[in-house]
């Protein structure tokens, strides 16, 4: 699979925001050995230890650090560069804080997409852009049934209802600007993925699972947990990362007939409660403990949510290449890795990227 991706990105200009944040800087590093020249757009890293950090993302990237909603400096940047893939990770990415923020996730979330759809709309040259959104975009009833792509979209919390806003504004700038029936005109190729709960190496988020896990098997202390029983698809994110660089090449291939929505998720087998995530994570890491702490004054989050991605699975011969267990113990290994020899973490990064690629 690596030489097949290589062939698509190699020397190729890849803008990619959210380039500083978890999820960007695994996507960073993977375009980096796969020899993309990439042009990063996002916020500043919080922290010393942030991933992006600790795997030198300024040396494997031209960065600009500003917001989604400066909207002259980002159609700024994507006319500048002249990408020739976009891949759409920045936001607010947080359930929780977006209780918190609300109108400031709905400006990131939407109008920020909206804001790089212009810059976009104004190149004079053929661009794949893959915007990547959610699996919380869906309107859920909580049932036992796996959403696929063309099924509702909606959104309880702020930040569920923000990206499906953004897939609304994705879907009138597809018809409005980027029409498949005047593609030889535009040579736009727009497409949405939709990924479920992802755990790996380097996430440090508040009020996430694996982070919170981490932090208090680190200290040695007892794990807190909200919602037992909640159940989501919890991948290792390398699953969706490769997931979107194998569309944007089959975008690149053949853009009219891949300009679609896919979610990209684990088996079905592998939407777990997180309780069950939890004792996998003890496993991994060799001791630990936790007690449920539920607050009934807490925000909702929702309880049950799975994907089909079957779609995937046929047009893009994409599968996810771990189950739960060996997600958690790829992700809890990472952990190990930098609580013991932090000064290795970006070369195990690599190699894990390595391992997963060739698996």
């Amino acid at each position: 699979m690596f030489k097949a991706l290589e062939e698509t990105y190699k020397g190729k200009k890849v803008l990619l925001t959210g380039h500083t944040g978890f999820k960007g800087a695994w996507m960073l590093k993977t375009l980096s050995m796969l020899g993309a020249e990439v042009q990063g757009y996002s916020l500043t890293p919080k922290n010393d230890f942030d991933l992006y950090n600790l795997i030198d993302g300024d040396k494997l990237c031209t960065s600009t650090i500003a917001d989604l909603r400066d909207k002259e400096l980002l159609k700024k940047t994507v006319l500048d560069f002249q990408p020739d893939f976009v891949f759409h990770l920045a936001a607010q990415p947080l359930v929780r804080l977006s209780y918190e923020i609300p109108a400031e996730t709905f400006e990131v979330n939407a109008i920020g997409t909206a804001n790089l759809l212009d810059g976009v709309r104004l190149l004079n040259k053929p661009c794949n852009v893959v915007l990547i959104t959610t699996d919380k975009v869906y309107h859920n009833n909580e049932w036992l049934y796996p959403y696929r792509e063309n099924d509702r979209l909606g959104g309880y919390d702020p930040y569920s209802a923000s990206k499906a806003c953004a897939e609304l504004v994705i879907d009138s700038y597809r018809n409005s600007f980027f029409n498949l029936s005047k593609y030889n005109e535009h040579k736009k190729a727009i497409a949405v993925t939709r990924a479920g709960n992802v755990i790996g190496g380097g996430d440090w988020a508040k009020d996430r699972l694996i982070p919170d896990i981490v932090r208090s098997l680190i200290k040695n202390e007892t794990i807190e947990i909200r919602n037992p029983n909640a159940v989501r698809p919890w991948q290792h994110v390398l699953e969706p990362i490769i997931g979107y660089l194998l569309l944007g090449t089959y975008l690149d291939n053949d853009p009219i007939k891949y300009a679609q929505a896919y979610n990209f998720g684990p088996s079905a087998t592998d939407a777990l409660p997180v309780v069950d995530m939890v004792n996998l994570a003890i496993k991994a890491w060799g001791c630990g403990n936790y007690e449920v702490k539920q607050n009934a004054n807490q925000p909702h989050e929702a309880g049950l949510l799975k994907l089909d991605i079957n779609k995937a699975s046929v047009e893009l011969l994409w599968q996810p290449k771990m189950n739960a267990v060996q997600a958690v113990e790829f992700t809890i290994d990472w952990y190990r890795q930098y609580n013991s020899t932090k000064s290795e973490i970006g070369r195990f990064t690599e190699t894990q990227i390595k391992e997963y690629i060739n698996a």
